[in-house]
């Protein structure tokens, strides 16, 4: 005589899409494409999308947070408590950006592919060795070759500003008016 369960646990109700992507994100541990997510949860890009807005949304206010860089989503930790997770680790904090390597970043980013010549002549003064710094910690990166006597080096950001600033693409920028360069 077959015995009963000891146990007549009801069964769990079926997880959203909005917690099986939180769980992929978890365990992915790197940038996943919306592609990826929806093949890997078999449902269409908008619904994939409906679910991201959705657990963006849930982790607002909260110690993780949903970024998306283009195309890519991924888990990331709130900027607020960046001290608190470098004092656990035991990671020293980079040192900040000084005012000429912010100032010499912005102009790039807003005016983006530019030659170290025109940055130059936007601030004013030298910025070699502000962009080497910038290329160093991969904000900025040489993107080509000016089409013009010399081919001076042409300067954009990467991925990696996108993140360090928490921007999705470079239209999250806040607007600003900008001098015309010359020759432009």
């Amino acid at each position: 005589m077959e015995q009963p369960p000891l146990f007549d646990l009801p069964t769990p109700p079926a997880p959203s899409a909005v917690q099986l992507l939180e769980s992929l994100l978890f365990v992915a541990g790197e940038p996943l494409a919306v592609a990826q997510l929806a093949q890997a949860l078999e449902l269409p890009a908008d619904a994939v999308e409906a679910a991201i807005e959705g657990l963006a949304a849930a982790c607002a206010g909260r110690g993780i947070r949903v970024q998306r860089h283009g195309d890519t989503i991924q888990l990331v930790s709130a900027p607020e408590s960046a001290a608190v997770i470098e004092r656990f680790l035991g990671v020293q904090p980079q040192a900040k950006l000084s005012a000429a390597a912010l100032e010499t970043l912005a102009i790039i980013a807003y005016r983006q592919p530019i030659t170290r010549a025109q940055v130059d002549a936007l601030r004013g003064v030298d910025s070699s060795g502000v962009i080497g710094a910038l290329l160093g910690r991969d904000l900025v990166v040489e993107s080509g070759r000016l089409e013009t006597v010399g081919r001076p080096i042409l300067y954009a950001t990467t991925d990696e500003f996108l993140r360090q600033f928490g921007l999705a693409n470079l239209a999250d920028l806040p607007p600003l008016e900008l001098p015309a360069l010359a020759g432009s």
